[in-house]
């Protein structure tokens, strides 16, 4: 069983963790979410600077914990696609140069295989191909999983992900950032029925519609139009925006078109279990609305444990050590890009360095 040293840095969470196998020996995570609230969004240039500052003591924290040097690992992993340029590099570079110090493979991983890979961090999974649905602030999208590895996405979002829809919503109705948290905890009072909100779809150019995709685009105008509409009836002396019903009623109808695309894919292509990751895997009413769709059609289900749904550097691990089994490692030459599909994984195991 490999051990191996992963860090994470895509976005606006600094991570490291020692894994062993699917066995999370140690992990921490210094979330930049106070600084980034005040701008209402992720400021690159400042999630740069504190991955800096943040990572080397989250890496001596977790040998600390785990009771293993860096010299003892097997591998060195860092995520250096898809994300956000200069904080990738926060990562690479240091995983890379500690690789070369200590002698060790660097083993570069894609974002959404390690997201793909934190369900193993919970209950194994049932033998066979599943269906994955990933939600976090930055994909939307439904990857079939036959072995480690291979993927092949079925569907996506068409404009913004769902996460993205709850951090927009949220600044909508002045619930503040992150979205997501946001909205769930003013969801939780409201009516999840008084507003009618549209279930977007996208149009194919030949008739009809994607089965399997999202749009979000459409029910953000729609929530704009109905707060815009009680605003005006609220200065006409009418009541207060009754924000925790326009909260629940968007948190449902997200968590509804998830879910019921994703089973209907999950039928449709004989896939027997359907999985949940991401940081928006985290929000309750998905959880739930999941949990029950899934037991009334037979469909078996597993959902990230819910310290592993957003950034962390342990389902990093995870995904670098099933890489190691397969006898693959990257070019220390390997850089860092903003947007590389998942299907394009494989790239980051090939000498020369794809980038």
């Amino acid at each position: 069983m490999p051990t191996v040293l992963a860090l994470e840095t895509s976005c606006d969470e600094s991570a490291a963790a020692i894994v062993r196998d699917s066995t999370v020996l140690a992990s921490a995570v210094a979330s930049q979410v106070e600084e980034h609230a005040r701008w209402g969004g992720v400021v690159p240039e400042i999630a740069s600077r504190r991955h800096v500052e943040a990572l080397p003591q989250l890496i001596e924290r977790v040998c600390a914990e785990s009771g293993v040097a860096v010299a003892e690992v097997d591998a060195i992993a860092a995520t250096v696609a898809p994300g956000l340029v200069g904080a990738l590099l926060v990562a690479s570079v240091s995983g890379r140069t500690l690789a070369r110090l200590h002698a060790k493979p660097f083993i570069g991983v894609h974002h959404l295989e390690g997201h793909l890979c934190s369900v193993q961090l919970g209950d194994p999974l049932p033998p066979g191909a599943y269906l994955v649905l990933l939600v976090s602030g930055g994909h939307t999208e439904l990857v079939k999983v036959e072995a480690p590895g291979r993927y092949e996405r079925l569907g996506r979002s068409h404009d913004d992900a769902a996460g993205e829809a709850f951090d927009k919503v949220a600044r909508l109705l002045g619930l503040g950032y992150p979205g997501g948290p946001a909205i769930q905890a003013a969801a939780e009072h409201g009516d999840p029925h008084r507003f009618a909100l549209p279930k977007g779809r996208v149009s194919r150019p030949e008739g009809g519609f994607h089965p399997y995709d999202f749009s979000f685009s459409g029910l953000k105008t729609a929530m704009l139009r109905q707060v815009r509409a009680l605003e005006g009836e609220a200065e006409a002396g009418g009541a207060a925006l009754p924000v925790t019903d326009l909260a629940a009623s968007f948190e449902q109808v997200v968590a509804e078109v998830l879910v019921e695309r994703s089973c209907r894919c999950a039928a449709d292509y004989g896939l027997g279990t359907l999985v949940l990751v991401g940081g928006v895997a985290a929000n309750r009413r998905l959880r739930s609305l999941l949990q029950q769709r899934c037991a009334a059609i037979g469909l078996q289900w597993r959902v990230a444990p819910l310290a592993y749904c957003t950034d962390n550097a342990a389902m990093v691990g995870v995904a670098a050590a099933q890489r190691l089994a397969m006898g693959l490692d990257s070019p220390l030459a390997l850089g860092v890009a903003a947007r590389l599909p998942l299907g394009e994984a494989q790239r980051l195991y090939e000498t020369p360095a794809a980038f």
